[in-house]
């Protein structure tokens, strides 16, 4: 098997890029992921691993014997892995996987799709907890609009515990997203201070996009004057908004009570 020893090795330097900078991921097609269920996860959802790293000290050879069909193994040691790990705790394990294409076209939803959006949403912890909340409901699939933050961000592929890969993802856009969904007969409701009506008194039952912005900027224009219906969630507190992954797991949740879980 092979091993690396040394973090000046240039395969552990570009892996160190592939953590610090976007850029080095795009050019690239690849990005790190850490941690065993995450790494599981990253498989089932049909990403294609190209190398794993392994710390003898924390995983053994009979632990990693199962991806030996998906990827080149690599033992490593501490001061490599210390170099790599995104996290304070340590699981011993890492792997380099390619990106997948997020064009909204290649989508394949079911007759009946239920759809959340984010629009320009900048902090990646916000996606992560997103996008759990998105793979607790089951839905069809997120799409984010004028994304903000490159979705293989390691702090995205943290936050979601590797709901990045359990979840149909893809980005576009503002003008391309809402295209998309009138093309595909999608109703889509965009949640907003204007113009807007309690979000439980609407129907969800039928193709749905559920639409949300930033906390500090709302939706862009056009989500609200294209919608089906503008929704609000009512506040009964001194503030005017709350977390967008808090919000977005009240009308999620919402469209599956009506459809019945």
């Amino acid at each position: 098997m092979k091993q690396i020893t040394s973090s000046q090795n240039p395969f552990i330097k570009s892996l160190i890029q592939l953590q610090e900078k976007a850029k080095a991921r795009k050019q690239s097609g690849t990005f790190l992921i850490e941690g065993m269920r995450e790494i599981e996860l990253a498989i089932k959802g049909n990403y294609e691993l190209e190398t794993l790293l392994f710390l003898p000290d924390l995983v053994s050879e009979t632990q990693i014997s199962k991806f030996k069909k998906h990827s080149e193994v690599i033992e490593i040691s501490k001061e490599v892995y210390q170099k790599l790990a995104y996290r304070d705790t340590t699981e011993g394990i890492l792997a380099v996987a390619k990106t997948k294409s997020l064009q909204v076209v290649d989508l394949k939803l079911p007759e009946n799709p239920l759809i959340l959006v984010m629009e320009a949403i900048e902090k990646p912890g916000n996606i992560g907890a997103v996008l759990r909340t998105c793979d607790a409901a089951k839905i069809d699939a997120v799409i984010i609009a004028n994304p903000k933050t490159d979705l293989y961000n390691p702090n995205i592929v943290r936050s979601s515990v590797g709901c990045l890969f359990t979840n149909q993802i893809a980005t576009g856009t503002t003008e391309e997203v809402i295209d998309f969904l009138i093309k595909n007969n999608i109703h889509f409701y965009s949640a907003t201070l204007q113009n807007s009506t309690s979000y439980h008194t609407q129907n969800y039952t039928k193709p749905t996009a559920l639409v949300v912005g930033t906390e500090a900027t709302g939706l862009s224009q056009e989500w609200r004057e294209k919608a089906t219906q503008n929704i609000i969630i009512p506040m009964q507190g001194e503030i005017d908004s709350m977390n967008v992954s808090v919000a977005a797991a009240i009308l999620i949740f919402e469209a599956k009570r009506q459809r019945g879980f």
